[in-house]
């Protein structure tokens, strides 16, 4: 299936160049989250920015984006400045304002991928197939969860309350819901598709919110656009609670075990 601009994904993320080299955008209702827009889809239109910008060279090997105030809804200017390139490799930083005001900022490495020695040290979570597990209904109060299909295997989330869980492990099925071909910008937003894992630890809905959120891509642009519509393998779990904070390490599957990305977050809780 190829995507275009009639997607929900692809208009919420649609920049507009403007003459002084930044780029216009504006929020959008079906990615709304219960406090400012989804903070995947800000992460993967802040990569699209620096993949718009005329200096861009290569494919994007990481981002990470640090979410400093709420983003109102309304429209927003991007900046996205490359700070150096070398041979390899490219670096940007990015900016999100509104009003004069910073909401969100980023660091993004585009590169050259070459042929190089190749391994992957971890494995795919064990997981029975997508289409064999019902999709979950999804929250009416958070909006952005209604554009993804989601089947999980381990650790869904209910907002009734449930009871702590002895681990924060979440592993699902997921992609963009209508089906969307996979490119780096929906990998982007797909890595944050995960509640707080403070929620699922403690089987209740509690204030949290991602404060820094890094992504890496492994898969180069041509692996991505195999995966088609197909649904990506997504597994994230905690490794420490405490004094407000919590982690949160994610890794995203092919269906046939190929590692797409890995990301890491820093969120803050009240509980």
């Amino acid at each position: 299936m190829t995507a275009t601009v009639s997607h929900p994904f692809d208009q919420a993320v649609h920049l507009t160049p403007e003459p002084d080299g930044t780029f216009g955008g504006q929020t959008s209702q079906d990615y709304a989250n219960m406090v400012g827009p989804f903070g995947g889809v800000t992460a993967a239109t802040l990569l699209r920015a620096v993949s718009r910008h005329p200096q861009r060279l290569g494919e994007p090997l990481s981002l990470t984006v640090n979410y400093a105030s709420p983003i109102g809804d309304g429209p927003f200017v991007i900046t996205a400045d490359p700070a150096q390139t070398n041979r390899s490799t490219q670096h940007w930083i990015v900016t999100m304002t509104q009003d004069g005001v910073v909401k969100t900022t980023a660091t993004a490495v585009f590169g050259t991928r070459r042929d190089t020695f190749a391994a992957t040290e971890i494995a795919p979570p064990r997981a029975p197939e997508a289409r064999t597990i019902a999709p979950q209904e999804t929250p009416e109060f958070i909006p952005w969860m209604r554009n993804y299909e989601m089947r999980f295997t381990a650790g869904s989330f209910d907002v009734a309350p449930s009871g702590p869980a002895n681990d924060s492990t979440t592993t699902l099925w997921v992609r963009d819901a209508p089906p969307r071909s996979l490119d780096h910008f929906s990998l982007t937003a797909i890595s944050d598709v995960f509640v707080p894992r403070i929620m699922l630890r403690l089987g209740r809905v509690v204030p949290a919110g991602t404060v820094s959120l890094s992504i890496y891509f492994h898969a180069d642009a041509a692996t991505v656009v195999e995966q088609g519509d197909e649904p990506v393998l997504a597994t994230a779990r905690s490794q420490h609670f405490g004094a407000g904070f919590a982690d949160q390490a994610a890794q995203l599957w092919t269906g046939a075990g190929t590692l797409l990305a890995t990301s890491h977050q820093l969120v803050y809780f009240k509980a």
